[in-house]
């Protein structure tokens, strides 16, 4: 008897917002579709005039903000800005505010259930800061909008996961803003996520010490016994375990190697040098993944990039992986719902 084929599953729709209009954003977003095939239905938010950047190949149509979306995906004009608004490389007072809006009618959509996650282009943070004070990036907004008690920017590759304690901070206001009581919030927010959303049965989480040699016994700082172990004794209180602190220079590769799922960094740089060195060394691209909000949320780990906008070479291998990653943990999510 012949064996009856399974329903293949849809393709997760996800919004997409593509960023700065005189960024590298559509153009990485219209190779990743490409290479994608139908992998996932693409809703994107954007400007009618940005087709010209590889978006016409994918011939989806353009829709107008709350028509209603056609099988198969759109281009949803959240605005029609001038030609002088959308040259490459070139930002503007006008493309500033478009960015901000591409993202907020995306946001809207996974909010309103017509999508089923978010994944967003490169913004310019200091372009949107001028029409939006305050703005400091997509992790800080989207857990203000959500109404997220704890928010947790995780860069995630092939070989390495990294969640951030304190995100775009200054270094000299890092030490200041530490308390065990938020490294414990953030283990514990890595924690469930690598469960809950990656799929991981047994998280194995690491966190990164602050002082070289992670203090030799309080030879050279006392942070990892004043901070580090009793946020290690918070979060194991909350079922949420994690080992360390260990020595930054070696934590890193230890994890690369696979001795753990993720390694909790306490401040940016420590954490996004060992990502971004494997992404450029090993081309192990890597997704910025924003944890603990109720929606899925993941981008690419680069910037706008206005030096290669335009000229259709930008590496579209990070937002490739942003957007199977988003569609992988919809589909984790939904499984757990049938369990």
């Amino acid at each position: 008897m012949a064996r009856t084929a399974a329903p293949r599953l849809a393709a997760a729709r996800l919004a997409i917002s593509l960023g700065d209009p005189s960024g590298i954003g559509a153009e990485v977003t219209a190779a990743a579709l490409r290479a994608l095939g139908g992998e996932v239905e693409p809703l994107l938010f954007g400007d009618p005039g940005l087709l010209g950047r590889g978006l016409a190949a994918l011939r989806l149509p353009v829709i107008e903000l709350g028509a209603p979306v056609p099988r198969g995906g759109a281009l949803v004009a959240v605005t029609r800005l001038p030609a002088a608004a959308l040259k490459a490389g070139r930002p503007s007072a006008r493309g500033a505010s478009a960015q901000l809006a591409f993202l907020t009618a995306a946001f809207d959509s996974v909010q309103n259930g017509q999508s089923a996650a978010l994944c967003t282009a490169p913004i310019s943070k200091a372009q949107v800061a001028r029409v939006l004070p305050g703005f400091v990036g997509h992790t800080e907004w989207l857990e203000a909008r959500c109404g997220a008690s704890r928010s947790v920017m995780m860069l995630a590759g092939e070989r390495l996961r990294v969640s951030l304690v304190t995100n775009h901070a200054p270094l000299s206001a890092v030490r200041r803003s530490l308390t065990p009581a938020l490294i414990a919030e953030t283990i514990e927010v890595t924690w469930r996520a690598l469960r809950d959303d990656l799929g991981v049965r047994r998280p194995r989480v690491a966190l990164a010490a602050w002082n070289p040699h992670a203090g030799e016994d309080g030879l050279v700082g006392d942070e990892e016994a004043a901070l580090l172990a009793p946020a290690l004794r918070l979060a194991a209180r909350a079922g949420t375990t994690a080992q360390g602190p260990y020595p930054a220079d070696s934590v890193f590769f230890r994890a690369a190697l696979g001795e753990f799922d993720a390694v909790v960094a306490l401040y940016h740089d420590q954490g996004l040098i060992p990502v971004k060195l494997l992404d450029a060394v090993m081309g192990d691209a890597a997704v910025n993944v924003t944890l603990g909000l109720p929606m899925v949320r993941t981008s690419p780990d680069h910037g706008v990039a206005y030096s290669l906008a335009g000229r259709g070479t930008a590496n579209p291998a990070s937002m490739i992986a942003a957007l199977r990653l988003a569609a992988r943990i919809v589909s984790v999510r939904a499984a757990a719902r049938r369990r």
